[in-house]
């Protein structure tokens, strides 16, 4: 049955999720308060990080999480204007780190990066995009042998989810997978499947003409209010209303201000995320590269470099503060001696996470027509396929590929 369905969000999930309720059929419009990869989506490492299958909440990290606060410029902050405020949600991310949880929430993740990898590749084909893909793998860079060794479990946790790997021991064998790097690095692992995008912006512009040349619509529209109604959903527009059948809020580190329209309160927060992109001829890189101790990664972006990463749980309101992006840059020339940094672009983005590293994926409880499908964290690029097809099955009343159970909004 052809349904009319809302899609709210034109970053990469709402696209995708788009593109894939076109294919099942329905007609489908795009809301969305800023157009096509407006934020997340636009500048992030381009990267479908599919053998990131453990949790950020860990067994022990809180232990770890107060020496990386003091350092405001570290892989991990928060501004002291907004301590008080995230206080709760770190409680419920220290809870999601216990060892019975931890081991839920690693296998709910394994299973959506599991779906998310076979979703990407039928979404490459349906969209002639592999020219818009670079499969030059990955390379985890560590500093010491202790460093090293402390890595071993979370590879052999890949190895026990069907990811493949190659340790490296020694600069002679890393440099032969990348030259010019900083002799501090003596071991590595490199992950041969590693995908990234040419550009991450590009492809959701790509995958957004796509959907249009198949008939669907996007429009630039203030979203204001959900309301169920007997046959769908009403949505409040700034200049109208919207009625639809159904309606899938994806709308990034915004979509938990739509969800209290419905009276759902869920705990999503931003991790601000902060890079330089840096033009053709920067630096010779071969591939993705993840230097593990310091929270950032180096990846390739339209031939040129991207430095970015690291975390700052700040939310949205709070000013940029582009010393997290300038102190990654310096890192950078540290562990890439020769890096060019003149002509950089600065940017900050807003990841929208949830304290269990866990999206929401499934039925709002409040409203049986609104299905959620945000709090991607960093990996929003990475588990967008996967999302979209979860959300397809949704739509169509049919069985998911996984379960859903650990991504349902009332787990909170």
């Amino acid at each position: 049955m052809t349904m009319q369905v809302v899609v709210i969000g034109a970053g990469i999930i709402g696209i995708t999720t788009a593109l894939e309720l076109q294919r099942r059929g329905h007609s489908v419009l795009v809301l969305d308060r800023e157009g096509i990869a407006a934020q997340a989506s636009a500048g992030n490492a381009g990267a479908f990080a599919f053998s990131e299958v453990e949790p950020l909440a860990t067994p022990g990290i809180m232990k770890k999480a107060p020496k990386w606060l003091l350092d405001p410029l570290g892989p991990l902050s928060i501004p002291p204007a907004y301590a008080l405020k995230i206080a709760p949600w770190m409680y419920r991310f220290w809870r999601a780190s216990r060892p019975g949880r931890y081991t839920e929430l690693l296998h709910a993740q394994a299973s959506l990066m599991d779906l998310s990898s076979t979703a990407l590749t039928r979404l490459i084909a349906s969209v002639d995009g592999e020219a818009m893909m670079q499969r030059d793998g990955q390379m985890q860079l560590y500093e010491s042998e202790a460093e090293f060794r402390a890595s071993l479990p979370t590879w052999e946790l890949r190895r026990q989810h069907g990811i493949d790997f190659e340790l490296l021991e020694g600069r002679e064998a890393i440099a032969e997978r990348q030259p010019g790097l900083s002799p501090r690095f003596t071991h590595a692992g490199f992950t041969p499947n590693w995908i990234n995008t040419v550009d991450p912006k590009k492809w959701v512009e790509h995958l957004a003409q796509v959907f249009q040349n198949r008939g669907g619509r996007i429009e630039h529209q203030e979203i204001r209010a959900l309301t169920p109604t007997d046959c769908g959903v009403r949505i409040t527009l700034a200049d109208r209303e919207v009625e639809a059948d159904k309606v899938v809020l994806c709308a990034g580190a915004w979509s938990h201000h739509l969800a209290r329209t419905l009276g759902d309160h869920i705990p999503l927060e931003t991790e601000r995320g902060y890079n330089t992109t840096l033009p053709e001829g920067a630096f010779d890189l071969r591939m993705h590269l993840t230097f593990s101790g310091h929270g950032f990664v180096a990846s390739r972006i339209n031939g040129g470099v991207r430095i970015g990463g690291a975390v700052e749980l700040g939310g949205l309101e709070l000013p940029p503060n582009f010393k997290r992006a300038d102190t990654l840059l310096q890192k950078a020339t540290q562990f890439l001696p020769g890096l060019n940094t003149e002509g950089g672009t600065q940017w900050m983005g807003f990841r929208p996470s949830l304290p269990d590293s866990l999206p929401v994926i499934g039925t709002s409880p409040q409203a049986r027509d609104v299905i959620y499908a945000f709090g991607h964290g960093h990996l929003g690029l990475t588990q967008s396929a996967g999302t979209a097809e979860l959300v397809g099955a949704l739509i169509d009343d049919q069985p998911a590929a996984i379960s859903l159970n650990p991504f349902s909004a009332a787990r909170f």
